[in-house]
């Protein structure tokens, strides 16, 4: 899976983070707007470019930087490590999103994190594997992420919704310090606010066979890059540090698009931090 932000994605984001013009970062990268603008596009530059004089401007690391403009992806994950996760890729409105489904391998309960556009494929493995759908996290509420949930609600009306959502009902809001068992799974929650007020991730632990934890970050973090978070920016890096990357090296990344990653990964890569 090619990584959700390419290198010019990546720009844009430092720079409207930084609330540099684009005729500033221009100058500093040695091109002209239009160039850059092409660059921000596309994700390929017409000519070469001072980058590491770019990423000074724009805050972010130079060296990481330049590994994604020479092709870094993070290393393949065999999910075969954690048996009972699967990776719901649904896409529409020009757009791939990623959901997550989790169940216990004892049990058969199961839960799902964020909806993604089509239930079908949710239906699909909830049949195929004789599960019961006990949980449904949802990582924040922008569109592509709960695009299902009516759906989803109204086959298993008895599910328990999870969320930040100020405007959630009580009982559907994530309580402070809440840990819930899912079988042997264990299943907590850190708000990582930024690119969206209600932003959570939520990390799952005890898998069998000593497997890492799992975190499902939603756009809270790309493999390479993070979520848009104009004026929010400083709040989604600090979260990010503290919640997401403070997490143990082998813990694994579940971002709400691209490819799966790892705290070792982002450490090493990811040109934001």
């Amino acid at each position: 899976m090619n990584l959700e932000d390419h290198l010019g994605d990546i720009l844009r984001k430092g720079r409207l983070h930084a609330g540099i013009a684009v005729g500033t970062a221009a100058a500093a990268a040695g091109l002209t707007v239009p160039e850059l603008e092409a660059l921000e596009a596309s994700g390929v530059a017409a000519r070469n470019l001072e980058l590491d004089a770019l990423a000074a401007l724009l805050g972010l690391d130079a060296v990481k930087l330049r590994g994604i403009a020479e092709g870094w992806n993070p290393q393949p994950v065999d999910l075969g490590t954690w048996r009972e996760l699967r990776v719901i890729t649904t896409a529409a409105m020009g757009m791939s999103v990623n959901a997550y489904l989790v169940w216990d391998e004892g049990t058969h309960d199961a839960a799902l994190f964020d909806t993604g556009f089509d239930p079908a494929p949710v239906f699909a493995l909830i049949q195929v594997h004789d599960l019961q759908m006990r949980h449904l996290f949802i990582t924040h509420g922008h569109a592509d992420h709960a695009a299902a949930l009516p759906a989803i609600h109204e086959r298993f009306p008895k599910t328990r919704l999870h969320s930040n959502s100020r405007t959630a009902p009580v009982d559907q809001r994530n309580r402070p310090d809440e840990c819930l068992q899912l079988g042997s799974l264990r299943i907590t929650h850190r708000d990582t606010p930024g690119h969206a007020e209600d932003g959570v991730t939520y990390v799952i632990g005890t898998w069998p066979n000593d497997a890492p934890h799992v975190a499902i970050v939603g756009d809270a973090l790309f493999a390479g890059s993070m979520g848009r978070a104009i004026g929010q920016a400083p709040l989604a890096k600090h979260t990010i540090r503290e919640c997401i990357l403070s997490l143990p090296r082998a813990t694994l990344l579940c971002p709400g698009h691209g490819p799966l990653t790892t705290v070792a990964e982002e450490t090493a890569h990811n040109p934001f931090f």
